[in-house]
């Protein structure tokens, strides 16, 4: 599976109570649970009026038909390509 960065703009998202994010991660595990294993969701920061969620997936088809089940819109999709962290600078 590739790895990809999910855009999303959502009005508010940065104010949204527990319960209003839980919903939403409700929302996007039922969308998960039907489309099947070639899709994950990793986890998600939410900032200002956006999120950026980290998922796994066989393509960008598969971001496109989890938004529309989960009722989570998709603004921007990009391929993770390479992952660096501190500890590359002592390769």
């Amino acid at each position: 599976m590739k790895r990809f960065v999910i855009e999303r703009d959502i009005p508010g998202i940065g104010d949204f109570s527990l319960t209003e994010l839980c919903g939403a991660s409700r929302a996007s595990n039922q969308a998960l649970a039907t489309i099947g294993p070639s899709i994950q969701w990793q986890h998600s920061y939410v900032a200002g009026e956006k999120t950026f969620c980290i998922y796994l997936a066989e393509s960008e088809d598969e971001i496109n038909r989890h938004a529309e089940l989960s009722g989570i819109p998709v603004s921007k999709i990009t391929e993770v390509t390479q992952i660096i962290d501190p500890l590359t600078a002592n390769n």
